[in-house]
């Protein structure tokens, strides 16, 4: 029987390493998966998840055993990716900082604050929700898949999924990210969970964007 993460963890806090490579072991692949998304570069991923496990073992006795534990690792992953690209762009010529501002730069730049509002969101939104919301729109994986990495039925994943994307969507609408949905006479609508083209394909550019620009 493999051992609970509960029990490696305990283990490892009494200083046994074994229990700690075990743990590296187990969620390696959905560690690097967070980071690569993100930095769109194996080797920086590489970089990155292993500073992650560095971080998990340093503040391990943050985690609260009574919830999941790889959402607290997604989280974690998730934070030294975007750091990791907060320095590289910190190292930016000055020549390209100071070239004159495009459409392209503009849009790249609304995109950027589009993002950190959705990190704000989804840091409101209930863990294992926020979860398979990463893992279906960050990761690119399927229910399906979803449904093996966190062990629950594909019908409970797209309710995850589905009330994650609701929420996000309210709270962008309430602090005014996005435009509420309305009639054709000028009317909000009811249904709070759904967007218009425009709001969509801005949530979509906010998702997918960070692989391209971390090239």
């Amino acid at each position: 029987m493999q051992d609970s993460n509960a029990f490696l963890v305990k283990q490892f806090r009494e200083n046994d390493d074994t229990a700690f490579s075990k743990l590296v072991r187990r969620h390696y692949p959905l560690v690097f998966r967070v980071c690569l998304k993100i930095l769109g570069h194996r080797q920086d991923a590489e970089d990155v998840t292993q500073e992650t496990f560095s971080r998990f073992a340093r503040h391990v006795d943050r985690w609260d055993v009574r919830r999941p534990l790889e959402p607290w690792l997604v989280t974690i992953a998730g934070n030294r990716s975007k750091t990791f690209l907060a320095r590289r762009r910190a190292h930016q010529s000055l020549t390209r900082i100071m070239e004159p501002v495009t459409d392209e730069a503009h849009a790249v730049r609304k995109a950027d604050v589009l993002r950190e509002e959705l990190k704000l969101a989804l840091a409101a939104v209930p863990e294992q929700q926020r979860l398979a919301f990463d893992l279906f729109h960050d990761q690119g994986m399927s229910y399906v898949q979803i449904s093996a990495e966190m062990g629950c039925p594909v019908g409970t994943v797209k309710t995850w999924v589905h009330r994650a994307r609701t929420s996000v969507v309210q709270i962008l609408r309430k602090r005014e990210v996005i435009a509420t949905a309305k009639t054709p006479g000028g009317q909000e609508t009811q249904s709070s969970g759904e967007l218009s083209s425009s709001d969509n394909l801005a949530l979509r550019t906010v998702k997918l964007g960070s692989s391209s620009h971390a090239m």
